[in-house]
């Protein structure tokens, strides 16, 4: 199953074994309405803070704890959205894939995309899930910490690609000690993906890779995604892997980490 799934495609789907549907929209969004059948997680759970860092990575017992409690193990095919064009989903995707855990996908538009194509939604909660027991571990792959950046930064087989708004990126906006960005990186705000004529889906694919490109991120460097958590570029981390970038990864704790810290250089 591709990494990016359509509505039409995901309501085929609804209530066949080994699909978990995650809704990580917000709660009163779930209470309301929802994909039938879909589990609520909330963002807060999945994430860790350390202030002033935010959006570290969840510790691997409590991450198992959790996705085993939506009765997933390593056969289950996970299916998240939002209601907000990715990033929470993509995010918990992204932290799937790290601690090993490949069979996923995202909704393309989420919420928005199935409600407004006149998909079925529920209010029910469905019924808890037998927990799996499904051991999670940190295997390392698709992230990437401060120290590597650092020894990263004039490497010309790697590119940090900044997914923050153009106002953060050049220093007008500060969520931290610092304003700026890691030197060397190229923006490409997260949103700039989505096409807002059409639900929230990605635009046409070769539309991306040609932006992409004209950056210099190519399919033959690796790709270091970062925003100010890591919330916002989980998206673009999915985005890349769904275009067909082999090495890409995410930075926890994003510019909050980077940002906050004394001996970091900032341009």
């Amino acid at each position: 199953m591709s990494l990016l799934i359509e509505p039409n495609e995901l309501n085929e789907l609804l209530g066949k074994p080994d699909i978990v549907i995650v809704d990580l929209c917000k709660a009163k969004q779930y209470a309301q309405a929802h994909i039938p059948g879909a589990h609520f997680i909330n963002y807060a759970d999945i994430v860790h803070i350390e202030k002033p860092v935010m959006g570290l990575l969840p510790d691997a017992v409590s991450f198992s704890k959790l996705v085993s409690s939506l009765g997933i193990n390593a056969n289950t095919h996970v299916i998240a959205y939002d209601d907000e064009g990715g990033g929470c989903a993509s995010r918990f995707i992204w932290t799937l894939n790290v601690f090993g855990h490949k069979n996923t996908s995202l909704l393309n538009g989420g919420l928005h995309s199935w409600s407004n194509e006149g998909h079925p939604l529920s209010n029910e909660e469905p019924d808890k899930a037998e927990p799996s027991n499904y051991s999670l571990s940190n295997t390392g792959q698709y992230t990437v910490d401060r120290d590597y950046i650092q020894q990263h930064l004039n490497d010309k087989n790697t590119v940090l690609l900044d997914t923050r708004s153009p106002a953060e990126f050049n220093g007008e906006k500060k969520y931290a000690d610092k304003a700026g960005h890691i030197p060397g990186a190229v923006l490409f705000e997260w949103t700039d993906a989505m096409d807002r004529n059409n639900n929230l889906r990605l635009l046409p694919e070769g539309v991306i890779e040609q932006r992409l490109e004209q950056l210099g991120v190519t399919k033959d460097k690796e790709v270091i995604c970062y925003c100010q958590s890591h919330h916002r570029s989980a998206f673009s981390y999915l985005i890349l892997r769904h275009l067909g970038y082999e090495n890409v990864k995410g930075y926890p704790g994003s510019w909050s980490d980077w940002g906050n810290q004394s001996d970091t250089p900032v341009e």
